[in-house]
């Protein structure tokens, strides 16, 4: 007796292949006629030996995967979020709902309109479409009140990741200050990366002046040390929103959120660990002798105190919540591409002979680009290395031009021209 399909049951590759032969084979004027009336027979499984009936469009929808991409695309695709959390919590879109209230104007009555926040919410990257529907969005923000002022702050300080590196907080604190050799004293910051999750300092370290190059480097330590975060939570300095930190971000794929202005209460766990750094070290510890000095006797107190001392605020030791999520963790591999991740990048256009101009020296592509606009990424601090990028791919490294060595080919391609009977 024939079997029939069942709603769940789905057909083998060799019936799909099957239906699309006959599209050619059937009577009619348009192909379309022909998948209609396609539709309208049953088909048998040659594996299962299921009976099957398909819409016109299904059959379509296969045609034309067939005509773009080959066989394979005939099987069901994979969802591109498989694996992602595609479900926002109240206390992370009250969060959001923070961060894009202060660009919105609020209506005739005072409020802010759901919908003009809900497209805000993509618009700065908070939210990918996948993690947030309209529906969802509308849901919570009904049942928590979330253009409530009061409601998002309550819901912000009870916010709490799961997961260990999903989200990091970071800010600077003003530091002791220091006298140099030369009998000068210097102003001292502190850059700190704290996770949410756990309350492991990532990283932690002093520099002479609060600037992007310094933020960078202590990014790039934690990172190395303690793997990649998804998100991080930054303050709304200059520093913080600098182009470079937010490419380099997109490039690692991390999202970034800033704290709403003037809010010290945003980034509450980091402000905790300042207000313990300074009761427990610098008051303690309060002779360096410079800045080699401040930071290693720092990293010392925290890898030694803070991240293996029980916390109240988790009820046990940092590391060892940290650790709890160690098959999470993604660490950076120490490549080209890492380094590269954080570099500066400037917009150059090619000339006529496959050069660049840049910081007053004139650079050779890795490849031909002439006429072309490139992207070329470097180290801000060094300046030493170049590499050219052309619609997002690494072309290579540029090289200072030979004008020696390029004399030396134009002169072989001369002396094979003129054998094979050119003209000058």
């Amino acid at each position: 007796m024939l079997k029939t399909s069942s709603p769940g049951m789905r057909p083998s590759s060799e019936l799909r292949l099957a239906v699309l032969c006959a599209i050619d084979s059937l009577p009619g004027k348009s192909r379309i006629s022909r998948i209609r009336t396609l539709a309208d027979r049953d088909h048998r499984d040659p594996i299962t030996g299921n009976l099957h009936r398909f819409t016109w469009r299904t059959i379509q929808t296969w045609y034309s995967r067939y005509k773009k991409t080959g066989i394979t695309a005939v099987e069901s695709k994979v969802r591109k979020d498989k694996g992602k959390q595609r479900k926002v919590t109240s206390q992370q879109l009250a969060e959001g709902i923070q961060e894009v209230l202060p660009g919105i104007k609020p209506n005739k009555v005072g409020r802010s309109l759901k919908s003009a926040v809900f497209r805000e919410l993509f618009r700065k990257g908070i939210f990918a479409r996948y993690q947030l529907s309209q529906t969802h969005f509308y849901r919570l923000v009904r049942e928590y009140d979330l253009l409530n002022n009061e409601t998002c702050n309550k819901h912000r300080l009870s916010f709490s990741m799961q997961y260990a590196n999903e989200l990091w907080q970071a800010d600077t604190m003003h530091g002791p200050a220091i006298k140099g050799a030369d009998g000068q004293w210097r102003k001292t910051f502190l850059i700190a990366f704290i996770d949410d999750a756990s309350r492991v300092i990532t990283h932690a370290e002093w520099f002479y002046n609060d600037n992007t190059e310094n933020l960078i480097q202590a990014f790039r330590c934690a990172m190395f040390k303690r793997g990649k975060p998804e998100r991080l939570y930054l303050d709304n300095g200059s520093n913080y929103k600098a182009s470079e930190i937010h490419r380099s971000c997109l490039r690692l794929e991390i999202g970034i959120v800033h704290t709403p202005i003037r809010d010290g209460a945003a980034k509450g766990k980091i402000e905790r660990f300042f207000r313990g750094f300074r009761d427990r070290f610098l008051t303690v510890e309060s002779d360096f002798s410079d800045l080699d000095d401040l930071n290693r006797r720092t990293q010392e107190w925290v890898e030694k105190e803070y991240n293996q001392s029980n916390h109240k605020g988790i009820g046990m030791v940092p590391l060892n919540r940290f650790n709890l999520d160690s098959s999470r963790i993604v660490y950076l591999s120490d490549d080209e591409y890492s380094q590269e991740a954080f570099f500066h990048e400037e917009s150059r256009h090619v000339n006529k002979t496959n050069c660049i101009t840049i910081h007053s020296k004139s650079l050779e592509c890795p490849v031909h680009l002439a006429g072309k606009k490139v992207e070329v990424r470097f180290d801000r601090t060094r300046k030493d290395r170049y590499v050219i990028y052309f619609r997002d791919k690494r072309m290579g490294q540029a090289n200072p031009v030979d004008l020696h060595a390029n004399a030396r080919a134009s002169r072989k391609h001369i002396d094979r021209y003129v054998q094979k009977g050119g003209l000058l």
